[in-house]
């Protein structure tokens, strides 16, 4: 297991301001990474050390945002004032987990402005609106040199990921350490009213320690 990527959310008509704002914090310059047409959604990426990304994302004026679970929490947590969204945790095996849940995944994909589909398989959006605080689950399924990670230069490492929420249930919903469930990211445990991810803390080509909230 692996931070694959975090989610920040916002509404449609905010997105490139908070794009350049984020990118003008951490030094970093964010990519059009198209559209999620079944979820109904659009993102920005950064790019991080270590095979992880930010993704900047908002629910578009579609019906799938209404209907697909992943729209639903994108538009829920931006209608909440915005922020952290999810953290998403990358498997090479998503058939281990759906075993261990009871499940199975569903389809995703993306289209990039140049055309390409990105394709994956994901499960666990719906306990994430349930409960903010649990990370899901995904494993991609295109050309591994297409994945979102190396879509620019990375000059943004992840230092820590703060998260507020049960650990022992973190902990057997991850299936593994509580600790160390990811590598290349520690967890910070925080007491926090509202269960999540409640801020991600990064280290910039500068060597400067940036936290977004």
């Amino acid at each position: 297991m692996r931070l694959d990527h975090v989610s920040y959310a916002v509404t449609n008509s905010e997105l490139v301001d908070t794009v350049q704002r984020l990118g003008q914090q951490l030094g970093g310059s964010f990519v059009d990474g198209g559209r999620h047409p079944r979820f109904g959604t659009s993102n920005f990426i950064l790019p991080i050390e270590g095979g992880a990304y930010v993704e900047v994302v908002a629910a578009l004026d579609h019906p799938a945002a209404d209907k697909a679970p992943f729209g639903q929490a994108v538009r829920r947590r931006a209608e909440a004032g915005g922020g952290w969204m999810a953290w998403v945790v990358g498997v090479d095996d998503i058939g281990a987990v759906e075993q261990r849940l009871g499940r199975e995944a569903v389809e995703g994909h993306r289209v990039r402005p140049d055309g390409y589909d990105l394709t994956w398989k994901q499960i666990g959006i719906n306990d994430v609106l349930d409960d903010p605080s649990l990370p899901f689950f995904i494993q991609w399924t295109c050309d591994p040199a297409e994945h979102p990670s190396l879509s620019a230069p990375a000059s943004v490492s992840a230092v820590a990921c703060e998260i507020a929420g049960d650990r022992d249930r973190i902990k057997g919903w991850l299936g593994g350490p509580v600790n160390t469930p990811v590598e290349g990211s520690d967890i910070a445990w925080v007491e926090d009213d509202v269960p999540g991810l409640v801020a991600v803390v990064f280290r910039t080509a500068d060597g400067e320690t940036v936290r977004i909230d």
